[in-house]
């Protein structure tokens, strides 16, 4: 077993089998530059996005909830590759397995903000509808609901993958699941309410998240 050393913010790891990010100091800064990628934004918009006045707003708690769940399932995830409890590390094909997740990241990163694009002026950040706001079934709002979701399960898909165990990526995956079951219960009766029988049609013909699946 090597003997190289690494301090990672959580801890220092000695480079063997533990996770990739544990013990490598280019893949750690590779990850944290794909976290800052996917997530500054997330954060920007959190603090600087308001929703318009007029705008009838029902979260129900649903923004905070996310955050919470998805925190709670980071931090859980942070320990479990700091804990590195036995059979939990994935040893065999690490890079491989980083370089997957990372880009995994960013492809979910890509199709949430495709989503956000195609939705438009109606996105926001709480759930709320305003008036004249209508059914948006153009690009991948055609075949699925919530894109935008999808496209966050897949940056929170692809952490964990990058962080080379598997204890710690359902940890992840079980916080933002949680979190995003939530919200979309919460923003589906609101636009029930709100758009009436095209949204109820609308339910009917797509999925949640994947395209025939789910």
């Amino acid at each position: 077993m090597g003997c190289g050393m690494l301090a990672v913010g959580w801890g220092v790891r000695e480079a063997g089998m533990s996770a990739l990010i544990a013990h490598s100091h280019f893949h750690l800064a590779v990850f944290y530059a794909a976290l800052f990628i996917c997530f500054a934004p997330e954060w920007i918009g959190t603090f600087f996005q308001r929703v318009e006045k007029g705008a009838q707003v029902r979260d129900r708690g649903s923004h905070v909830w996310i955050f919470l769940a998805v925190s709670a399932g980071v931090v859980a995830g942070t320990f479990l590759v700091d804990a590195n409890f036995p059979g939990t590390t994935l040893g065999r094909g690490q890079r491989l397995q980083f370089w997957i997740g990372i880009a995994v990241m960013l492809s979910g990163l890509a199709f949430r903000w495709y989503a956000i694009k195609s939705l438009g002026r109606f996105f926001t950040r709480t759930v709320a509808t305003r008036a004249g706001q209508y059914v948006v079934d153009t690009g991948p709002y055609r075949l699925i609901r919530h894109p935008s979701y999808t496209g966050g399960l897949l940056m929170f898909l692809g952490m964990g993958i990058a962080m080379t165990n598997w204890a710690a990526l359902l940890a992840i995956m079980a916080g933002a699941g949680i979190g995003y079951a939530y919200r979309v219960q919460v923003e589906e009766r609101a636009l029930c309410a709100d758009l009436g029988q095209p949204y109820r049609d609308y339910m009917r013909r797509t999925r949640r998240f994947v395209p025939y699946v789910w």
